[in-house]
């Protein structure tokens, strides 16, 4: 890339020579605004500036470029010289200063919302510029009249910001990465302010996404309270490559300033828009589970849609698979064709699901505080009354474990055991909330999603039912927006994996507790999980109003087959 940026610098400065003479550079147009109205972060105030080229026809939307912390990197120029050269395509700018809450008065300091709104993770920001910025700014015309207009498609964006700046701009392209697709970091805070630090972590673990990362550093940086900005750049250098994103960076000697980034901003945007407009696609990982689990070219499917709020999915012998709408009090089967049909208009607003080994689908039954079996004529039998349960699994011999999630404040939550004669008694309690729940392949071991942590707990299991060695074993990620992982459904595959649906995505842990890999779903949402199809490796996954499924080169466990002794970890 360097001998090509120098050739293009080169080019560009002859180009802006001829300009001062022959007027050859076209200059875009700076408008300065103020935007006051946000609810993503109620009681802000701040400026944001506007860059239109000079190419710009509103008949075509543009291609657009946000950048945080105002005007920097003398963009407008460099843009105009760029688009020129066609070296990056018709490109609006819209750079943007942090919020501030003004005091009531002069005695009183203001609310400097900088950190809040740039370092912390979460998709706070991108919901800001999205829904709240964009559309203030394509109310606006140009002063000649012409209205503004750019496109919605995250490969004809570019984000951009220095320091905090720079995280902002990478975390709103990381969580909408249909929105934003191509990254410009200078002197990244990717360190422990606001959880920054997690990053080079998280990319190594998380499907891979479309982005195209472009960052720039000194080794003079901050090497202060929060972390060594030096260090933590490269981290994610490396986390970015080890990935298969389209990465480049530019090192220096300098310390934490904007006159490197400002010197190489043209050479980056170049690169950055290089090849466009070809779509900017995902790499492949060499994280070692992702890479044993994903099949290439396949990806996501959708179900069904329009659904209340789905849960509870389970597969029976055949690989078809049944779901819940809860509020709707219905359970649908999803045939082996993939098409959807109710199953049962009256479920009781069930919730769990399971397929013992005697054939028949067991539920939870929110509505009457049972459990309840279906039989393959739609036959139903009361197999235990008098609790509000909330997921369950079956072992081999019949038995069933449920969770019993009270629900209310310091209520700990109970664990039941079901014998196959119908005796019920409490396992366990203490947890926060008790959820979704999973067996090991040899049934040996019981692990339970404490919702309201982020632990997986797990069990011994005993001949009667009975669990020993109560540990916290499972180590779950919690995303920035939360106080906990959300875990809920599980189920584990015939490695011993175990699939977690958490507000992170779908967690993938080892037999060691350790989560290796994390999957994404398509909506952002998901409650509960389980393998089906003719041979149980196509996941399906409950994700609010919809229901989604993916081929994965795995298999997934089941009660209704013999238990197994799977390969140890490795540790």
């Amino acid at each position: 890339m360097k001998g090509a940026a120098m050739m293009l610098a080169a080019w560009l400065g002859a180009l802006a020579g001829n300009a001062a003479e022959t007027n050859a550079v076209p200059q875009g147009e700076v408008t300065k605004y103020t935007f006051d109205h946000s609810r993503v972060f109620p009681g802000t105030t701040r400026d944001y500036w506007v860059y239109v080229p000079r190419q710009y026809d509103p008949v075509q939307p543009a291609c657009l470029h946000i950048n945080q912390d105002g005007l920097q990197f003398n963009a407008p120029d460099v843009f105009d010289r760029l688009i020129a050269a066609k070296a990056m395509p018709v490109t609006i700018g819209v750079f943007i200063k942090p919020g501030v809450v003004k005091a009531l008065s002069p005695q009183a300091l203001d609310r400097f919302n900088r950190s809040f709104e740039y370092d912390g993770l979460g998709d706070g920001y991108a919901r800001f510029l999205l829904n709240e910025l964009l559309p203030e700014v394509e109310k606006k015309t140009t002063a000649d009249g012409r209205p503004i207009r750019f496109s919605r498609d995250g490969n004809d964006r570019s984000i951009a910001g220095s320091s905090s700046g720079a995280i902002c701009a990478f975390t709103a392209a990381w969580e909408r990465p249909d929105a934003f697709r191509r990254v410009f970091s200078a002197i990244g805070t990717y360190v422990g302010l606001r959880g920054g630090h997690a990053y080079p972590t998280l990319i190594r673990k998380l499907e891979p996404k479309p982005l195209r990362v472009f960052l720039q550093d000194g080794s003079a940086d901050l090497n202060i309270y929060g972390g060594d900005w030096w260090m933590a750049n490269q981290e994610m250098e490396r986390a970015l490559q080890f990935s298969g994103y389209a990465i480049n960076h530019v090192w220096g000697e300098g310390g934490h300033s904007g006159k490197h980034a400002t010197e190489i901003f043209a050479d980056a945007m170049t690169w950055l828009w290089q090849d466009w407009p070809k779509p900017v696609a995902a790499g492949v990982t060499s994280n070692a589970m992702l890479r044993s689990l994903l099949i290439p070219g396949e990806d996501w499917q959708l179900v069904g849609q329009g659904y209340k709020f789905t849960e509870g999915p389970a597969a029976n012998a055949r690989g078809e698979v049944f779901f819940n709408d809860i509020p709707a009090s219905t359970t649908y089967k999803i045939g082996l064709d993939g098409k959807v049909a109710v199953c049962t208009a009256d479920a009781k607003q069930a919730n769990g699901l399971v397929f013992g080994p005697d054939g028949r689908r067991y539920a939870v039954a929110g509505g009457t505080a049972q459990i309840l079996a279906y039989d393959e004529q739609q036959r139903v039998t009361v197999i235990a009354d008098g609790f509000n349960g909330n997921d369950l699994v079956a072992r081999q011999d019949g038995g069933l474990y449920v969770t019993n999630p009270d629900g209310k404040a310091n209520t700990p939550s109970k664990l039941w055991f079901i014998a196959n004669n119908g005796a019920k008694k409490v396992v366990d309690s203490g947890l926060k909330f008790a959820n979704g729940l999973a067996l090991s392949p040899d049934q040996s071991l019981l692990v339970v999603a404490d919702s309201r942590t982020h632990w997986i707990w797990s069990y011994q299991v005993q001949p009667d039912g009975a669990l020993t060695c109560k540990q916290r074993y499972g180590w779950l990620h919690v995303p920035d927006t939360a106080e906990d992982s959300g875990a809920d459904g599980m189920r584990m595959d015939r490695e011993g994996r175990l699939f977690v649906a958490t507000r992170f995505g779908i967690q993938i842990c080892d037999q060691a507790g350790r989560v290796n890999a994390i999957i994404p779903t398509p909506n952002g949402r998901i409650a509960n999980l389980c393998f089906g199809g003719g041979k149980f490796d196509t996941l399906f996954a409950t994700c609010g109003d919809k229901v989604f499924k993916r081929r994965l080169n795995t298999r997934g466990v089941n009660a209704f087959e013999p238990p197994f002794k799977p390969a140890p970890p490795r540790l």
